[in-house]
C-alpha cells in the first residue's frame, strides 16, 4: 500500500498496544460487518414482501416501484459523498450517524401509515445507508494492518454471500409468520434492535480515523456526482415501467456529459486545494482501476441473475416465496465457505488466478443450470438446482472476498473513504445496468398474450436465455481480470506495509472513546 503522507520513524512503534487494540478492533469488525449485512439484507428483503405491502396499503404499481427504486437511487447517489465525508469528519462519526439514521428510517418504514410515507422512508433509508456503508471498508482499511486484511476481507466476502440470499429467505419467513398481525412490517422493524446495538457498541469499540491531512467538502463535486448518478440510474430503474421513453435515453446520454464535467472540475479542484470529492489519482493505481472495472461488470451479471432467478422460481415454476428462498441456501453456504478460504489459503499462493478461477466456475455453474433447466423443464426440483448453485456459489466466493482486498490494497489511506465509496457505487451502477438489461434479455424473450399453460415454459426458456448472457458477462470478467496485479503485495511476506500498524496509527489522528 502506498501513502502520500510521510512515513514516521520506527520510534513511533510503541503507539500500538498489542492486546487491548487487538480485542477492540475485532469487536469493531463484528459491529461494522453486522451493519453491512443489515444493508445487504435490506436491499433484497422487500421484494418478497411486495404482494403483502400492496394488499395491506393499497399501494399503486408506481408506489411499489418507488418503494424498491427509491432506496436504490438514494443509496447509489450518496455513496461517493458518504465515503468522502468519512475521510473529512471521521469514519466512526459518519458510521454512527449512518447507522442511527438507518435505524430511525427503518422504524418509519415499519410504522408507515400509507404508501407515500413508506416511499419517503425508503428514500431516507437509502440516503443514511450511503453514509454508513462506505465507512465499513474504510474502517477496516484504517484499523487493520495490511497483513491482516486478507483474513478480514475473507470474512467480508462471507457476509456478502450470506446477505445475497438471506434477504429473500428472511423476508419470506417474517411475512409468512405474520408476527402480531403486523404482516410485512417486521421486515423493517427487525433492524431496530440490530441498529441500536450497533450504535451503542460502535461508540465503545470503533476507533476514530480520518484523512491524515485536512480535507474540505467539495460541494460542486457533490452536486455533479449526485446529478450524474440520478440521470443514469433513474431511467434504468423505471424504464421498463414507463415503456423506455425517449427522455430516458437522453437522460442517460446526458449523464455521460455530466460525468465528463465532473472529471474536469475534480481535476481542477485537486490542483487548486487537494480536496476533490472524487480522487482521480486513484485511477492511476492499476489494481484500483482494474478492480473497479471488474466490480462494475460483476455487478451487471449479478443484477441480471438474481432478479431473473427469483422470477423464474416464483412466476415461472409457481413456487412460494419460502420455497424459493430456501432453494438459495446451498448457494449462500458455498459463497461463505469459498470466501473464507480464498483470501486466507488460496490467494497468497495463487494470486489473481483464484479470482479468474472463480469467474470460470460461475460460468460453469450457469451452463450446468441451463442444462438442468432444459432437461427437467417444469418438473425441476430444489435438490436438482443445488449442484449448479453450489458451483456458482464457490465461484462467487472466490471473487467477492479477494476483489475488495485487491481494489483497496494499494489505495493511500487518506483516500480510503473516497475509494470505498467508489467501490460500492460502481457495484450499484452495475446492478442497475443488470436490472435494466433484464427487460431485454428476459422479458424480451417472453411472448405477449400467453395462455396460463404457456407462462411456465416461456419463463423457463427466458431464464435459460438470460443465463447465457450472464455466462458471457463472466467471460468478459475473466479477460478483464488479466489487468489485475498477479499477486497482491501484502500477501507476499507480509507486504510492504505488513509491519506498519504503528505507521498507520501515527499516520492518522486516533481518538478512542
Amino acid at each position: 500500500m502506498t501513502s502520500s503522507a510521510p512515513l514516521p520513524s520506527t520510534a513511533a512503534a510503541p503507539a500500538v498496544s498489542p492486546d487491548p487494540s487487538d480485542r477492540r478492533r475485532w469487536f469493531a469488525l463484528a459491529i461494522v460487518m453486522t451493519a453491512a449485512f443489515m444493508d445487504l439484507v435490506d436491499v433484497t428483503i422487500v421484494n418478497i414482501a411486495i404482494p403483502s405491502i400492496k394488499r395491506d396499503t393499497g399501494a399503486s404499481f408506481s408506489s411499489i416501484q418507488w418503494i424498491t427504486a427509491g432506496y436504490a437511487l438514494a443509496f447509489a447517489a450518496g455513496l461517493i459523498t458518504g465515503g468522502r465525508l468519512g475521510d473529512i469528519f471521521g469514519r466512526k462519526r459518519l458510521f454512527l450517524i449512518g447507522i442511527g439514521g438507518f435505524t430511525v428510517a427503518s422504524a418509519l418504514c415499519g410504522f408507515a401509515a400509507n404508501p407515500e410515507m413508506l416511499v419517503a422512508s425508503r428514500i431516507l433509508q437509502g440516503g443514511t445507508a450511503a453514509l454508513m456503508v462506505p465507512q465499513v471498508l474504510s474502517i477496516v482499511h484504517a484499523t487493520f494492518p495490511a497483513h491482516e486484511r486478507g483474513k478480514v476481507f475473507g470474512l467480508f466476502g462471507a457476509i456478502v454471500g450470506l446477505g445475497a440470499v438471506s434477504g429473500p429467505l428472511l423476508g419470506a419467513l417474517l411475512t409468512e409468520w405474520n408476527i402480531a398481525g403486523l404482516e410485512w412490517r417486521p421486515i423493517f422493524l427487525i433492524n431496530l434492535p440490530v441498529g441500536i446495538a450497533g450504535l451503542v457498541l460502535g461508540r465503545k469499540f470503533i476507533t476514530e480515523s480520518k484523512a491524515p491531512k485536512a480535507l474540505r467538502l467539495d460541494l460542486i463535486g457533490v452536486a455533479l456526482v449526485t446529478l450524474a448518478m440520478l440521470m443514469l440510474i433513474y431511467p434504468l430503474t423505471r424504464g421498463e415501467e414507463l415503456g423506455w421513453p425517449l427522455w430516458g435515453y437522453l437522460s442517460m446520454a446526458g449523464s455521460l456529459l455530466v460525468f465528463l464535467v465532473l472529471v474536469l472540475v475534480e481535476r481542477e479542484k485537486a490542483r487548486r486545494d487537494g480536496s476533490p470529492l472524487v480522487e482521480l489519482s486513484l485511477f492511476r493505481v492499476k489494481s484500483f482501476a482494474a478492480g473497479i472495472a471488474v466490480q462494475l461488470t460483476f455487478g451487471i451479471g449479478l443484477g441480471i441473475f438474481f432478479l431473473v432467478w427469483t422470477l423464474y422460481m416464483q412466476e415461472g415454476l409457481g413456487w412460494s416465496a419460502l420455497r424459493a428462498g430456501t432453494t438459495g441456501i446451498p448457494f449462500s453456504i458455498a459463497v461463505s465457505f469459498a470466501a473464507g478460504i480464498s483470501v486466507q489459503k488460496l490467494v497468497p499462493r495463487f494470486g489473481r488466478k483464484v479470482l479468474q478461477a472463480g469467474a470460470l466456475l460461475m460460468a460453469a455453474g450457469l451452463l450446468l443450470y441451463i442444462w438442468e433447466s432444459d432437461r427437467y423443464g417444469m418438473g425441476i426440483t430444489s435438490w436438482q438446482m443445488a449442484l449448479p448453485l453450489v458451483v456458482m456459489g464457490v465461484g462467487m466466493g472466490l471473487i467477492v472476498a479477494p476483489l475488495a482486498d485487491v481494489v483497496l490494497s494499494e489505495v493511500p489511506k487518506e483516500h480510503s473513504g473516497s475509494a470505498s465509496g467508489l467501490f460500492n457505487t460502481v457495484q450499484q451502477m452495475g446492478n442497475a445496468f443488470g436490472l435494466a438489461l433484464v427487460s431485454v434479455v428476459f422479458f424480451g424473450a417472453i411472448g405477449d398474450d400467453l395462455t396460463p399453460r404457456q407462462v411456465g415454459p416461456a419463463f423457463a426458456d427466458a431464464f435459460e436465455q438470460s443465463l447465457w448472457w450472464v455466462a458471457g458477462v463472466l467471460v468478459v470478467i475473466f479477460v478483464v481480470m488479466f489487468a489485475l496485479p498477479a499477486r497482491a503485495k501484502q500477501h507476499v511476506e507480509g507486504g510492504d506495509d505488513a509491519a506498519d500498524p504503528a505507521v498507520e496509527a501515527a499516520d492518522e489522528p486516533v481518538l478512542t472513546h
